[in-house]
């Protein structure tokens, strides 16, 4: 595996739109490579790591990068958001908001498109280009009918790009939610310090090196990204309760749960409890 510096920076020191279980398994499964195995572990034994180098060799159509079933564009939206891979679908375990936007502004013009259906199973990811995409699609209601179909869960950035569809539907053992955002640090410093080695940073402007790994995170560092992190936070819920057209105490209230099902519906999150499926025949017979 030859970028996990790019892989770092896009996990820690980071605030991110992801379940903190999710979270977990991403790192988890880093933790060999970052050196830090002691500190995610599952059941006493380490995860498995999966290779994200990409398929450079893949083929990809040349202009629709999306199946068309019955008039309707199928934008497949799975894995870990991110906000740049280059791929126009899903590849490796990931999704990038380029592709998802890209996808959505090809299948708006694509004259064989009537409808778009947003297929979605995410645990969310980055917070970073979320909410430009969010506002996209948002912005493109009422151009095609947009429903976010869910294979089973969107969860925090997943459940933002759901938001900003027309119409949600989930399948009964599915979920919604997570409006929250998270940031991780790992502080290496005790760890370098039994091993005998000392790391000094040396820089310009008092706050250069907040954050960093060698050293614990102060209290000046920790109250900066806690408002970093506040101010994403109240976008999400401000972002969902325009989309969903709730009220913000009501969004802010629900602290990051997730719902199952029907909860989703009750709750707002969702408009209609129905397998994948139904969901699509559903969205043809509307479509006439």
């Amino acid at each position: 595996m030859n970028n996990l510096p790019f892989l770092a920076q896009r996990l820690f020191n980071t605030p991110l739109a992801i379940t903190p279980s999710k979270a977990e398994m991403v790192m988890a499964a880093l933790a060999d490579h970052f050196g830090i195995t002691k500190l995610f572990r599952a059941n006493g034994q380490a995860l498995a790591v999966s290779d994200f180098s990409f398929d450079e060799g893949s083929d990809e159509p040349e202009h629709r990068y999306y199946d068309v079933v019955e008039g309707v564009a199928i934008i497949p939206i799975s894995g870990t958001l991110v906000h740049k891979s280059g791929y126009m679908r899903p590849t490796c375990g990931m999704t990038g908001y380029d592709g998802i936007r890209a996808n959505l502004s090809i299948a708006l013009e694509d004259p064989a498109v009537r409808a778009v259906m947003l297929d979605i199973e995410s645990s969310g990811g980055e917070v970073a280009g979320c909410f430009d995409l969010v506002d996209a699609i948002y912005g493109a209601r009422g151009k095609k009918p947009i429903w976010a179909v869910l294979s089973e869960n969107a969860f925090s950035a997943a459940y933002a790009i759901a938001s900003a569809a027309d119409k949600i539907v989930v399948p009964r053992t599915g979920g919604t939610g997570s409006v929250g955002v998270i940031c991780a640090h790992v502080d290496f410093s005790k760890a370098l310090a039994k091993d005998g080695i000392t790391v000094t940073m040396i820089h310009y402007g008092a706050r250069k090196a907040d954050g960093n790994e060698f050293n614990p995170l102060s209290d000046e560092a920790r109250a900066r990204y806690q408002a970093d992190v506040d101010a994403m936070g109240e976008l999400f819920v401000k972002t969902v309760a325009r989309n969903r057209k709730l009220s913000v105490a009501a969004v802010r209230g629900t602290q990051a749960t997730t719902f199952l099902g029907a909860e989703g519906v009750e709750i707002g999150f969702a408009d209609a409890v129905m397998a994948p499926d139904e969901a699509f025949r559903s969205m043809l017979a509307e479509l006439g």
